[in-house]
């Protein structure tokens, strides 16, 4: 058992510094960059079975409801792609247009638990999106991204919404080195709370396949 606590530790250990290396100014040249980037995240793919966020199964709903989900879904991704740029004014016109679609979700329409969990899960992605919205500093809007982040995942799992395969991914720097997670069309690793700072640090921790 402590062997085993050890090696976790290593790992874990390994893959904190190898994000750190990446961070700092006036480290190695380039290609060793590239190289610990490569090395800590590899664009490896988790288990199929792997699940971090956990959600009921509500894929029988109407198709009005899905549809809808979708375009909050495709919205998101727009606003991640641009915090990846770093470009803070394409993000609060892209929270806006999150804010817009989650109010056209016709929850009125489920009942008992789905109503409850759709009204509860986009509750959190207006308010994630409407903070974004309203900031045009990037720091505040990134601050935002990990509630919109598994919000928008949870609804888009829940409810079968997606329009493609969607990859959850995690940066463990985020959040002051509390680690954070994004959604991604993408299983390759682009850092949406860095930018061309850290483009490359993180990890596919779940898939959700269409």
């Amino acid at each position: 058992m402590m062997k085993k606590t050890v090696v976790a530790a290593a790992l874990a250990a390994f893959v904190f510094t190898s994000c750190s290396d990446t961070k700092q100014e006036n480290s190695a040249e380039t290609g060793n960059m590239e190289h610990h980037e490569g090395m800590a995240h590899g664009d490896n793919m988790p288990a199929e079975s792997k699940v971090v966020v956990e959600t009921p199964d509500y894929t029988a709903v109407a198709a009005p409801v899905k549809e809808q989900l979708t375009v909050v879904v495709d919205n998101y991704l727009k606003l991640k792609d641009n915090l990846v740029a770093s470009d803070a004014k394409k993000a609060q016109e892209d929270a806006k247009a999150i804010v817009a679609a989650a109010n056209k979700v016709e929850v009125t329409g489920l009942e008992g638990e789905q109503k409850t969990f759709a009204e509860e899960r986009l509750s959190e992605v207006k308010q994630a999106a409407s903070a974004m919205a309203e900031a045009a500093d990037l720091d505040l809007q990134r601050a935002q991204l990990e509630l919109l982040s598994e919000a928008t995942f949870a609804l888009s799992k829940a409810f079968g919404a997606a329009s493609q395969t969607l990859y959850y991914q995690h940066c463990p720097m985020a959040n002051n080195d509390q680690g954070a997670y994004w959604l991604s069309s993408n299983e390759e690793i682009r850092n949406p709370y860095f930018g061309d700072q850290m483009l490359k640090c993180g990890s596919n921790e779940e898939v959700f396949k269409k």
